[in-house]
């Protein structure tokens, strides 16, 4: 039995989207580093994951709330 209760879907995109800019600012750093400009590539990458963590760490939070309004 598990003592952590299992990752709701909004939870686990956000944290798969903060995976995904982390990587994408080191990319964008090597890129940089190695001259290239591709690099601007992977921080309008890093951006959009950056957006989306947000929307999906505030959609846990709403329903959250949401939920917690109801059982009252």
């Amino acid at each position: 039995m598990s003592p952590l209760p299992a990752p709701s879907p909004s939870r686990r995109l956000a944290l798969y989207t903060l995976v995904v800019c982390v990587l994408a600012v080191a990319a964008a750093v090597v890129s940089f580093v190695q001259g290239s400009f591709l690099g601007v590539v992977w921080v309008l990458l890093a951006g959009l994951s950056s957006n989306m963590t947000w929307y999906y760490v505030k959609r846990e939070k709403a329903r959250g709330a949401a939920g917690a309004d109801v059982s009252r």
